[in-house]
């Protein structure tokens, strides 16, 4: 499956030391702290994989985490757990997602989210999960994540899911 197509001057790589994690700023202190000083921390752990869009002056125009987690049975709505084993369940997580103040408006964050739920799809071919699980720092974020069919998890407004028969149906949509 190729990479999502970003605009001309754009590159997706995976986060390295050499990136200028200190300058990012998305405007939101919880989401620059975690790139700034936790990303690469996880990811030389092997506890999670961050990827970075660089603009033309290799500046961090925006990334993602990615991770893999368990969430209980009886966490999923009951139209889909019922047809689950009752135990804790493999799940994929978009742990993080912003992208800089600079290039916000320019549809850089859904272009994000379309390769982070590439990257999803295909480590669902590996290995398996039940759906994608992220957490939203707001209701902005929500509203965004919502318009991609995330949905939210029963008794956590904030915690949405999209189920792993959902992202096949997406990624063999023409329309994402």
């Amino acid at each position: 499956m190729s990479a999502v197509p970003l605009p001309a001057g754009f590159s997706l790589a995976s986060l390295e030391r050499s990136h200028p994690r200190r300058q990012f700023d998305c405007g939101q202190s919880e989401v620059n702290d975690w790139l700034r000083t936790k990303a690469l921390q996880h990811q030389d752990k092997r506890l999670s994989a961050t990827k970075v869009v660089l603009n033309r002056e290799s500046a961090i125009a925006g990334f993602y985490t990615l991770a893999t987690g368990q969430v209980d049975f009886g966490d999923l709505p009951s139209e889909l757990a019922r047809k689950l084993p009752r135990r804790a369940l493999p799940v994929a997580v978009l742990a993080w997602l912003g992208v800089s103040v600079r290039h916000q408006g320019q549809k850089l964050g859904e272009l994000l989210l379309a390769q982070a739920l590439r990257d999803c799809h295909e480590a669902g071919r590996v290995f398996a999960f039940v759906a994608v699980i992220l957490d939203c720092v707001d209701d902005r974020a929500k509203a965004f994540y919502q318009r991609w069919d995330f949905a939210e998890l029963p008794g956590n407004p904030y915690r949405l899911f999209l189920t792993s028969q959902a992202l096949m149906a997406m990624m063999s949509s023409p329309s994402r």
